[in-house]
């Protein structure tokens, strides 16, 4: 009992710094606020601010425009060149537990730190294409491995070999693709060059054509409150809609072809792209007339709130894999053909998974933005790509250190509710295994999650971020939790 009060006062001395850093930190470093000819404030906070057909719909590679990197990235050159290093470090103390399993979240105290850096390089061939090659490095680990957690508590891990996986710990490649515009229109908007888009104007109305290997979450459900966890939360579940199982490899990428039409207030997306051959698994399937994803999202940039800037997001999907059926596995199970419920026990088949998800942000004042996220699938189908939920509630609100003068800081607070469906309910409560859940037995009930954070700049390109996680049903088990978890993020741009 004594240990775990001192674990309690850790967690609330976290939650002061928390506050604190929201509050006192910027007054108190007035030296370290943006150099002078620096790059302009930062908006990601505060909403979509300009025309907002000229914004890049871009996830954690590049940085915010505004955000400041310790090397100038110059505007009027065909190349590219910058980077990132990402590292997060989160513990938790020890939580009450009634039983444990093979994938559940450790119920001692944990401490893990994950290390993200990338090396983002691109060529302007013509007016109209560009070539992109993104490499990175991804080391360390997440708690328990990352395991027994819906919401896991750090997106960086997603890119990070787990324990006695057969990755490699060397460097990769993340990205590498063909970006072509065709325009549709003669008039131009400024672009927010960065690293997936190298143009300084594009046409207002066109097609974006890209083709090779990226990450689906790059290009869709982008929201400019919660998709970054370089700056903003590090929960998958806030930074990313959970219920999407977006088509990826263990790293988080696939290969395939996006086309994207972009008018002045909406755009179109649709993406076709491989499949992994086994859950989260590295290797693709590379039949895409056997395995493959195709993905939908229609964007209005329109806020709810009259004459305040906004966007509403729609995305849909269908994944068709080699995935078990949660059903099935049981029925085996409860025939006595096999000693638990085992999801991967069945020939090489097709199945079908599918689902959608509602994206929004709004703008309340300049540095003041709302977001919100439904995301809902079958969830009779094996979770296979990115976590194991299948329908998501978030909401929260993210503000600009504009607002207390410290431009490039940032400060959010997130809520989110994740669930699973009965058939997927039914196979862990009967000792049954997914690539990321498994506690032996299931209390069910949803894992409800609560995240804060405050990004300091420091100075030049440095940044640093405490951060608070309450998870209450880990892993959607009653008999579990509530678990604590305090972190702190160190990032570099350059």
């Amino acid at each position: 009992m004594k240990r775990q009060a001192q674990f309690a006062n850790l967690g609330t001395r976290w939650l002061l710094l928390v506050l604190w850093a929201a509050t006192a930190v910027g007054p108190a470093l007035p030296a370290l606020a943006q150099q002078p000819g620096g790059p302009s404030a930062s908006n990601s906070a505060a909403g979509p601010q300009r025309d907002a057909a000229a914004t890049a719909h871009v996830a954690d590679p590049p940085p915010e425009e505004g955000t400041e990197a310790m090397f100038p990235h110059f505007k009027d050159s065909r190349f590219w060149l910058s980077g990132q290093m990402n590292f997060i470090f989160q513990t938790h103390p020890p939580f009450h537990a009634a039983y444990s399993g093979k994938n559940s979240l450790s119920t001692n105290y944990e401490k893990a730190t994950s290390r993200l850096m990338t090396l983002y390089t691109g060529v302007r061939l013509n007016n109209s294409t560009e070539l992109l090659v993104d490499v990175e490095d991804a080391a360390g680990k997440g708690l328990s491995n990352a395991l027994g957690l819906g919401g896991i508590t750090n997106l960086d891990v997603v890119r990070i070999p787990g324990e006695g996986s057969p990755l490699s710990t060397a460097p990769y490649l993340a990205r590498g693709m063909i970006h072509k515009v065709f325009a549709l229109s003669k008039d131009k908007i400024e672009n927010d060059r960065n690293a997936l888009s190298l143009f300084e104007e594009l046409p207002r109305r066109r097609l974006e054509v890209r083709f090779g290997k990226f990450g689906l979450a790059d290009f869709f459900d982008q929201n400019s409150v919660a998709s970054d966890s370089h700056f903003q939360f590090t929960n998958w579940t806030v930074d990313q809609t959970g219920a999407w199982d977006f088509a990826a490899d263990t790293r988080g990428y696939t290969v395939g072809a996006t086309a994207d039409y972009e008018d002045r207030n909406w755009g179109f997306r649709f993406a076709e792209v491989l499949m992994p051959k086994v859950a989260n698994g590295i290797d693709l399937v590379w039949k895409p007339w056997q395995a493959h994803s195709e993905n939908w999202q229609y964007e209005l940039r329109r806020g709810l709130i009259p004459k305040k800037p906004g966007a509403v997001r729609l995305l849909a999907y269908t994944n068709y894999a080699n995935m078990g059926i949660y059903r099935n596995a049981v029925a085996e199970f409860e025939e006595g053909l096999v000693p638990r419920p085992d999801i991967l026990n069945h020939p090489w088949h097709i199945t079908r998974k599918y689902g959608f998800g509602i994206n929004l942000e709004q703008s309340l004042t300049r540095n003041l933005t709302a977001f919100g996220r439904f995301g809902w699938n079958n969830d009779k189908t094996e979770s296979f790509a990115f976590t194991e939920v299948g329908q998501t509630f978030a909401g929260g609100l993210g503000a600009n250190g504009a607002w207390w003068h410290r431009k490039q800081d940032r400060t959010g607070v997130a809520f989110v509710t994740n669930a699973i469906g009965k058939d997927h309910q039914t196979y862990l409560a009967e000792g049954g295994l997914g690539f990321l859940l498994g506690d032996g037995k299931l209390n069910y009930g949803r894992e409800n999650i609560l995240e804060t954070y405050y990004t300091v700049h420091l100075w030049r390109g440095i940044y640093l971020a405490p951060g608070l996680q309450h998870i209450a049903n880990p892993g959607y088990n009653r008999d579990r939790g509530p678990v604590l978890v305090p972190s702190f993020r160190a990032h570099v741009e350059f």
